[in-house]
């Protein structure tokens, strides 16, 4: 849609303006997705930019990665930046079509908030493998995303406000949450945190999450994914295809080539996640033994045991069947441990599976940082007659979700009938 501009800032490389809507286009994309004005509410057009950007990775290595950044059109006061840390991809391109997560981005640019999507590294534009559920890495795209974000905003001539707030969703809550760890941690001077909200992420990934290694899961290409991004980072030792039981050992490095899908990988692989690994691996994994290398570097990207210092919340739900909810109680209950003091955790469905559950979480989310522009200190969890209206739309979404289980049901005993005869 426009030219590429190419910059000399210290982080961003070059910008490309690659959509524009109006309020009246948002509007009627609102209208189209079913989403009542009432509860998302849109008040100004957007630009949509693409940007690449220069990071590092934790040993200093230079890697140029690429994000998108949604900028609201027609208002004349500062803005307040959200970052969104968007969910698990397999496919190294990545598309800007305003759809899924990106809808997300475009309802909360469309309410006046500026919002940047780092693409994480290895994926979209960037350079490399992914480094799959890294928290390092994360956060390092997150930081750099949100400063190339501030260098073409300045050239733009766009107001900003000190706020800053951090989200996202499955893999882009295990990211929102790394980027408040390691900003508050690390560059608290740079990054003011005005508030959180990680949804539906895999922080214990040693603890609760692990339970799904060794039973039948519907998407066991997670476990190979962290296996070969984490070697990306760190180069350890042995190979990770040394791990791996044949045919494995041979086939994931040719399937996860950043082509393919998550329905092409998990048909090719087992069941039960752990089934890739050698008998030893397994051994030694389940035995807690704490001289593994494998158990060494999942431990050090958990990141549910610290103390944010800035209002969090965490969004969950119960029915999720790819991320345990009980990620979020754990963070919850150590944080708590901690001294955490301004931290809540919202339940968005009891119904919910793990898509569904990412449209609730992030109105709830929304909400919540809005009340932050209102002028709470702490945050609340938004006006009640539109908290109102959501339950009643969860509760259309959850009758849908019972029938169509009923069906299910049925179904399959019908079938079970037909088999004994």
């Amino acid at each position: 849609m426009g030219s590429l501009l190419s910059f000399a800032g210290d982080k961003l490389i070059s910008a490309e303006k690659v959509h524009s809507l109006s309020k009246e286009d948002l509007v009627a994309r609102f209208k189209k997705m079913n989403v009542p004005s009432v509860i998302m509410q849109v008040t100004n057009g957007i630009d949509v930019y693409e940007l690449m950007y220069r990071s590092h990775f934790p040993d200093g290595r230079e890697v140029n990665a690429s994000g998108i950044l949604f900028v609201p059109t027609g208002v004349d006061k500062p803005l307040p930046l959200m970052v969104y840390h968007h969910g698990t991809r397999l496919r190294k391109e990545r598309a800007i079509d305003l759809t899924g997560e990106q809808f997300i981005c475009s309802a909360f640019a469309g309410d006046g908030y500026i919002v940047a999507w780092p693409d994480y590294f290895g994926i979209g534009k960037g350079d490399g493998f992914h480094p799959y559920q890294h928290a390092e890495t994360e956060a390092q795209a997150s930081m750099d995303m949100i400063r190339a974000s501030r260098e073409f905003l300045d050239d733009l001539g766009v107001k900003r406000s000190e706020q800053l707030f951090l989200t996202g969703y499955s893999q882009g809550g295990h990211a929102a949450m790394s980027a408040h760890k390691f900003m508050q941690e690390r560059h608290p001077e740079e990054f003011k945190i005005t508030a959180s909200s990680p949804m539906s992420g895999a922080y214990d990934m040693t603890g609760v999450q692990s339970e799904v290694m060794f039973q039948p899961y519907e998407y066991p290409m997670y476990l190979p994914y962290i296996l070969l991004g984490y070697y990306e980072v760190y180069k350890y030792n042995p190979l990770p295809t040394k791990l791996m039981r044949a045919p494995y050992d041979t086939l994931i490095p040719r399937i996860f080539n950043g082509i393919n899908d998550f329905g092409d990988v998990n048909s090719l692989l087992p069941e039960i996640p752990g089934e890739i690994f050698t008998d030893e691996v397994i051994q030694r994994y389940r035995s807690n033994d704490t001289t593994f290398k494998l158990r060494e570097l999942l431990e050090s990207n958990n990141v549910y045991d610290w103390k944010p210092e800035s209002p969090m919340m965490l969004c969950y739900c119960k029915a999720d069947e790819q991320v345990t909810y009980k990620n979020s109680l754990v963070a919850y209950k150590a944080m708590k441990a901690r001294g955490t003091k301004h931290l809540k955790k919202t339940h968005a469905g009891p119904r919910f599976d793990h898509n569904t559950c990412a449209i609730y979480a992030s109105v709830y989310t929304k909400y919540f940082f809005d009340s932050f522009r209102k002028g709470s200190k702490y945050g609340r969890r938004g006006n009640s007659w539109k908290r109102f209206l959501l339950d009643v739309s969860k509760m259309s979404v959850n009758k849908q979700i019972r029938k169509a289980r009923k069906a299910k049901e049925a179904k399959a005993a019908e079938a079970a009938a037909k088999t004994a005869k």
